[in-house]
């Protein structure tokens, strides 16, 4: 039996289970946790512990197909500006329960497509944030960039404000990839992108990358990573193409007879990520890579690599509050997620509460897989004496996954009393070996394929 044929028999290609960007995912959580958990939680954070803050724009001019993100067309400016008036309503309402003194140390806009924003309206946004929740010293500010929708004024009122990292979607640059997939982005625009970006001073580059598109072959990818590597990004990101359009309608305007293969896809993500460590990136985690200089790299040496829902950061922040339709805010009682269709989220915020309308409060079970999970897709390793430091007896009720995961995996993983160790061989099956740990099946929920 061949490696494959050994990762096919423990489900890699058959297998659909959650990306763990957190625990419990969002399927898990209940209408029972609303805007008053929301607003408790909020009031009670600690002035003197910086936040994470995310804000999420929702529109697109163009819709890609392949994207199942909660974004909505525009062709004109005129919701995105009413939008942002409703976005500063709710920082009135937060103005009104946060402690005072708190202070943000990450701030990430994503989308939808952010540099939809004109120069007004992201000078009117940033200072909006700032005056509320101010910065530290230290603060990173990412701003996920659409090369085709941004330019030099757009790059410059963000530097002006406090940009200090750019996660620049590229996806694919072969034209017939882009062509199935509704995006289309040539590769010189991207590097006028990225040059205008450098020139204004924005040096941290983020690059993500998507394999398993329709059309995508090894000739055609091997082409996309050349052209990344000349852009000479900090981090990269190789999603696997979540086909779902029982979620996302819009995929189904995607060929479904073009997607490659399971074994193809396999592949597709085996050799990028070989011209990537032979580039000298780090690999980080299942799915992004980092140079060695980089906070990302310096935070998986050190055992300080995390996850989140914008997958692996260096981020310490323990309280990400989430700002925007659809938004959801990591709160130290748990997860409170805002209204997620627009609409609703407005008519929230114009009567005077918080957008929060579903979430989860985190149990000391919750509080342990959690951990257990985060350490797994991080590390690939699980420290259960430092589990046992943290959580003590409870700790112990990791015994019976354990033993599950030695049996299954069987020389895939190494097992004591102390450790868990997927073996580099193993790693494909990360999100697989994570699931065996996951306390939560919702109902009816069909994820992504773990590959």
């Amino acid at each position: 039996m061949t490696q494959l044929d050994r990762l096919r028999s423990l489900g890699l290609f058959n297998s659909r289970v959650p990306r763990y960007t957190s625990y419990p995912t969002a399927p898990v959580f209940s209408r029972d946790v609303g805007a008053a958990q929301q607003a408790d939680a909020l009031a009670a954070l600690d002035p003197a512990v910086p936040v994470s803050l995310y804000l999420h724009i929702p529109f697109c001019e163009r819709l890609c197909w392949f994207c199942a993100c909660r974004t909505q067309g525009t062709s004109t400016l005129s919701p995105v500006e009413s939008y942002v008036g409703t976005l500063e309503q709710e920082l009135a309402l937060l103005q009104d329960l946060l402690p005072k003194g708190l202070r943000m140390g990450r701030m990430h806009w994503g989308g939808g497509t952010p540099t939809i924003l004109p120069p007004a309206l992201i000078h009117r946004l940033a200072q909006a944030v700032r005056a509320v929740i101010p910065p530290t010293d230290d603060c990173e500010f990412s701003v996920e960039i659409d090369p085709t929708m941004v330019d030099r004024a757009k790059i410059a009122a963000l530097a002006e404000e406090g940009m200090n990292r750019a996660s620049i979607g590229i996806q694919d640059f072969d034209p017939q990839v882009q062509n199935a997939i509704g995006r289309l982005q040539p590769f010189d625009v991207t590097r006028s992108c990225v040059e205008g970006l450098r020139a204004a001073g924005i040096t941290s580059l983020n690059a993500d990358l998507v394999y398993g598109l329709p059309h995508q072959d090894s000739a055609r990818i091997d082409d996309t990573v050349s052209k990344v590597l000349d852009l000479a990004p900090d981090r990269v990101a190789l999603f696997g193409y979540a086909h779902v359009p029982w979620v996302s309608k819009r995929q189904q305007l995607i060929d479904e007879i073009a997607l490659p293969g399971e074994t193809a896809r396999h592949h597709l993500a085996e050799l990028a990520a070989k011209r990537f460590r032979e580039a000298g990136f780090a690999p980080i985690g299942i799915d992004h890579f980092a140079r060695q200089e980089d906070g990302l790299a310096r935070a998986a040496k050190t055992g300080h690599l995390r996850r989140n829902f914008q997958g692996y950061t260096d981020d310490t922040c323990a309280t990400l509050i989430g700002l925007g339709a659809s938004s959801i805010s990591r709160l130290p009682t748990g997860y409170v997620q805002n209204a997620a269709m627009t609409p609703a989220y407005v008519q929230k915020i114009e009567a005077g509460e918080l957008a929060g309308v579903r979430g989860h409060v985190m149990t000391p079970d919750d509080l342990l897989r959690a951990r257990t999970i985060e350490m797994l897709m991080c590390d690939f390793a699980l420290d259960r004496a430092a589990l046992r430091a943290e959580f003590g007896s409870l700790a112990d009720t990791l015994d019976g996954p354990v033993a599950l995961v030695a049996s299954r995996f069987k020389d895939l993983v190494d097992v004591d009393t102390d450790a868990l160790v997927i073996h580099p061989q193993g790693r494909a099956l990360t999100r697989i070996i994570a699931n065996v740990f996951d306390a939560h099946e919702p109902e009816g929920v069909r994820y992504s394929q773990a590959s």
